[in-house]
């Protein structure tokens, strides 16, 4: 058999549902560069109106790989007190076998508690379309073992499509030196599987994620002033948990690192790992002009004893950001002071 379709087929059958198996979010290594996926409670957090965009290529050596995007607009209102935000993420794995497509809503109310600190809570209502297409599978009986792949399957194959709604809900705090948040996705876990199989583990588990970071204006600090743009330094910690329905296997993930910026420029080093096991180390570089910002970002895939992970090739990101004019009604409303990238 083909070795790159064989594996083809593997990665496939991890990713639907079934009694052991369970599917996992997909994420973005510059998460501020992706704020109304990380939390729906940082829609309209830049008060003035952004635009992003996205885009994740994950194990390009390995046959199956992750290709992932995202793009999303937001901005303040205040006659809603709040800032409103639409988000559209894709994903597409295993040579499109399985694609997934989700467009987002949300709201996120503003309210300051004091004359430096400011609330919001946010709310999301997604719409989830998951389609898998076996005709992009091969099966044992295709197969000959001198000539290879030359029969027709008799297996029952054909395209399935799934639409589901999804809700989330998130808080976030913030001032002009701190800020953390914590976010529920899929509280409602709905039900994803392609195939009635009667197991509650074909639901999508719930994820919560957990946030904070802070912000140090490090130019105050040095003797000379002039020499140097903006200086900055910041601190970032997120931890992400995602369990199984009826337990046993969970997915969980720590992600630390630290920010530097010296106006115009941004870099970054990022550590993620699980509770036993080590994942990747993770490189950042951005470029903040005016209104625009593009982040590329690489993470390098980690040697783990318990888990053997072949030469995967890492992951790229590449991230886009416009920030519109503001409007004159909220140029006095607080923005977040939290990273870009």
């Amino acid at each position: 058999m083909d070795k790159n379709k064989f594996f083809g087929l593997i990665f496939v059958l991890l990713l639907i549902p079934g009694k052991d198996l369970m599917s996992q979010d997909l994420h973005f290594t510059q998460f501020y560069a992706a704020p109304l996926y990380l939390n729906p409670a940082m829609a309209g957090t830049a008060v003035c109106p952004r635009l992003v965009a996205n885009f994740r290529m994950q194990w390009p050596n390995i046959t199956g790989k992750y290709t992932s995007y995202a793009a999303s607009y937001d901005q303040y209102f205040k006659a809603l007190s709040g800032g409103i935000g639409v988000l559209f993420v894709g994903d597409r794995a295993g040579q499109n076998t399985v694609v997934t497509n989700c467009f987002s809503l949300m709201y996120s109310f503003k309210a300051d508690l004091t004359r430096k600190v400011t609330l919001r809570l946010g709310l999301q209502a997604t719409l989830q379309q998951k389609s898998l297409n076996l005709n992009n599978l091969t099966f044992g009986d295709m197969v000959d073992p001198r000539y290879g792949f030359v029969y027709a399957t008799a297996e029952n194959i054909g395209n399935y499509t799934k639409f589901v709604a999804d809700f989330a809900a998130g808080v976030l705090i913030y001032s002009d030196k701190m800020y953390g948040g914590i976010a529920v996705h899929h509280f409602t876990q709905p039900k994803e599987s392609f195939f009635n199989s009667g197991s509650k583990d074909d639901r999508l588990p719930m994820k919560i994620t957990a946030h904070w970071g802070a912000n140090f204006d490090i130019k105050k600090r040095m003797r000379s002033k002039q020499s140097f743009g903006d200086m900055s330094l910041s601190p970032n910690l997120i931890f992400q948990y995602q369990s199984k329905i009826s337990g046993g296997y969970q997915y969980t993930t720590i992600n630390y690192g630290m920010y530097f910026g010296c106006y115009p420029v941004i870099a970054g080093v990022w550590f993620r790992q699980g509770l036993k096991n080590v994942d990747a180390l993770m490189f950042l570089v951005g470029i903040e002009y005016k209104v625009f910002r593009v982040g590329y970002s690489y993470d390098v895939t980690l040697p783990s004893k318990k888990y053997m992970k072949p030469s995967t090739g890492g992951a790229h990101e590449v991230s886009v950001q416009y920030i519109l004019p503001c409007p004159k009604t909220s140029r006095r409303v607080r923005s977040i002071t939290c990273p870009k990238f």
